[in-house]
């Protein structure tokens, strides 16, 4: 999705406060709605579009909207793109600011992810090596329309057979290839896997039944379930890629914001009273 199709269906509210963030290789923008305070609680957005497109500032209405249905600041991460920046930059750049804010005392219990498109794909690597080095896990992660597979072969699929063509899985494909470049295909923090009994939070996604990327969705629940863990997905008929960012231009939008800010509201108490039923 472009800029210009997010700043039309999607503007940023008025009253939106904005804090840059430049820590060390850190960069990125905390985003509050009217009347949001800083506190212990806190939304991790990953943005998308494909690894070369995009920033902050691009998402910061979505984010703006996610601030004002959850009450929480939101820290939005302004990863390095592609070209200029190939593979694994982006994904380092995403588990460095995750790493950032639990260094900075918030407890990952504490934390939700939120992603959309090629976010999803980075968000996942992100939970993938927290497994692999002990990292806590965040209370939640939310995805919009991710991509997971980097061959875009799922949603070449469902684009021959009718899938709506705001996003082109052609177009994808050449822009992963950018952030690709040499690397095998196969490589594990590409080609996402789940191993059996891989330690992961609760997942809320939510896609279009009619987009390129559904297969994706549909991917990623069987990978999460088959491994032992909870995905909840819901598909919306009929809608575009990453629908929850055009509140001026599709009506459900903001009730699909509003169903991921129950599954965030209820992933945060979730993960708070296991922690305290693990310390008492």
């Amino acid at each position: 999705m472009t800029a210009a199709i997010m700043a039309a269906g999607g503007p940023t509210p008025r009253g939106t406060q904005v804090t840059p963030v430049r820590s060390g290789p850190v960069r990125g923008d905390w985003v509050r709605a009217a009347g949001v305070e800083f506190g212990d609680r806190a939304i991790y957005f990953v943005h998308g579009s494909g690894y070369v497109l995009c920033s902050a500032r691009t998402h910061r209405g979505l984010a703006a909207r996610l601030s004002r249905e959850t009450g929480l600041p939101v820290f939005v991460i302004d990863y390095r793109l592609a070209p200029e920046h190939r593979f694994p930059t982006a994904a380092d750049d995403v588990t460095g600011g995750y790493r950032w804010l639990l260094d900075n005392g918030r407890r990952a219990t504490d934390v939700v992810i939120v992603a959309d498109s090629a976010g999803g794909h980075l968000s996942v690597d992100l939970l993938l090596d927290n497994a692999r080095t002990s990292t806590p896990q965040p209370a939640g992660v939310v995805l919009f329309s991710p991509l997971i597979d980097l061959s875009f072969t799922l949603a070449e699929h469902h684009q021959r057979h009718g899938a709506e063509a705001m996003a082109s899985a052609r177009v994808g494909r050449r822009a992963a290839e950018l952030y690709i470049a040499q690397e095998p295909a196969d490589s594990p923090r590409l080609r996402l896997r789940v191993p059996p009994g891989t330690t992961l939070p609760p997942l809320f996604v939510q896609a279009s039944d009619a987009e390129m990327l559904v297969g994706d969705a549909v991917h990623l629940r069987e990978m999460v379930v088959a491994a032992g863990g909870s995905c909840e997905l819901e598909l919306w008929p009929g809608q575009v890629h990453v629908f929850q960012a055009l509140p001026l231009l599709v009506p459900e939008a903001t009730a699909a914001l509003r169903r991921a800010a129950r599954f965030i509201a209820d992933a945060l108490a979730n993960s708070n009273t296991s922690t305290r039923e693990r310390v008492s």
